[in-house]
């Protein structure tokens, strides 16, 4: 698939007016040599929304792609999180410069504070510095992964600036219905990070299955085109070109009320992978 063959699928605008795809590309593990040519190839694919962050120690990696694909640096679109141990001023300034110099990049398109870390509680002043470097040039556009209304209801109080997006933890079995709702009222764009559940544990549950073969395609084709309806944008990885290609294929088919209520029915208040309650869950 060419980039130009991608345009079928639509795009996202954020209250900020950032524009993202989609599908973007997921990098968490794709490291060294063999992670720059899996980038590469999903570059050269049709993506164009990397995310990365400074705890998957990949962002070499994912300089180097940019730099050896054959696609503008301005087409692309490049993610990267600060960590919750570098949410102090100078730390985050620090992290985030570095994070350029790892890239080889002039600037990032979007950097999101990875977990607010409540228990710390320097989310703050880690999104105060955030806006300083978009002031600065460094960052286009600044976000939050992870975070909940509490959390961004604060930083708009104390600093009058909305996310552009909210990354969390987002499938068919943990839909955030309430969270994605919040989210779309104040323009934040949700990106969905294990958007086919840890495992793939989606691609094989028997009514997803059904709907894939009842359109003649595949169970991740039609989990992917779930989170394009529902309107978040999934964040699928693959190192393998040709399911990198089928990820982004999602445009030629078309859910109707059954194939709706079969999704609608597999969310629980059980669904959550792992035990990540952004309200304790520590990510240094």
């Amino acid at each position: 698939m060419t980039s130009s063959e991608n345009q079928t699928l639509p795009n996202l605008t954020a209250n900020d007016g950032l524009v993202l795809p989609a599908i973007g590309f997921g990098t968490y593990k794709l490291r060294g040599f063999d992670g720059s040519t899996a980038i590469e190839s999903a570059l050269n694919n049709g993506y164009r929304l990397l995310d990365s962050a400074v705890n998957y120690d990949n962002e070499g990696t994912v300089g180097k792609a940019i730099h050896q694909s054959g696609v503008p640096r301005e087409d692309i679109i490049v993610t990267s999180k600060l960590p919750g141990r570098y949410h102090n001023h100078d730390q985050a300034v620090e992290t985030i410069e570095e994070s350029l110099l790892r890239m080889d990049l002039d600037y990032i398109d979007l950097y999101l504070i990875h977990w607010p870390n409540p228990i710390e509680n320097q989310y703050v002043e880690a999104w105060q510095t955030l806006i300083e470097l978009k002031d600065r040039g460094l960052i286009k556009h600044i976000g939050v992964s992870n975070f909940l209304p509490e959390h961004i209801d604060r930083l708009v109080k104390e600093t009058g600036v909305t996310p552009a997006v909210n990354q969390i933890q987002l499938h068919p079995y943990w839909q955030q219905q309430d969270l994605k709702a919040y989210d779309d009222k104040h323009g934040i764009i949700t990106e969905a990070w294990s958007p086919l559940r840890r495992g793939g544990e989606t691609v094989k549950d028997p009514t997803i299955v059904s709907v894939a073969q009842k359109h003649g395609v595949t169970p991740t084709q039609v989990v992917l085109r779930w989170h394009v309806d529902y309107g978040d944008i999934p964040i699928p990885k693959s190192a393998t070109p040709s399911r990198q290609i089928e990820n982004l294929d999602v445009m030629s088919f078309d859910f109707d009320d059954e194939d709706r209520a079969a999704f609608a029915g597999l969310d629980s208040p059980d669904g959550s992978r792992g035990d990540f309650d952004p309200r304790s869950h520590q990510e240094m």
